[in-house]
């Protein structure tokens, strides 16, 4: 599976992103268990609601950490969300 870059990404309604108080990081809980996040991963995740394609999520990504470049990283998880079923793409 990899990403259409022009279609928009959204978070799967069978999982759901929430914040951890207790871990103090962002998770996602699905009814098999949860996944922790790094800071990055949430923050791409977080974007991912069905009106942003790959390259608006990295444009946000990058003028809200004032850099570049981070199409690889960020299209390298999106992958992976997208094998685990986190995310979807119609």
């Amino acid at each position: 599976m990899t990403i259409n870059p022009n279609q928009p990404i959204k978070f799967s309604p069978m999982h759901r992103l929430q914040w951890e108080e207790v871990q103090q990081k962002d998770i996602i809980l699905y009814p098999e268990g949860m996944v922790e996040l790094n800071q990055s991963s949430a923050e791409i995740l977080k974007l991912c609601d069905g009106t942003r394609s790959l390259d608006q999520i990295v444009s946000e990504l990058e003028l809200k950490f004032a850099t570049t470049g981070l199409k690889n990283d960020i299209t390298a998880f999106l992958e992976i969300a997208l094998k685990n079923g986190w995310i979807q793409q119609n």
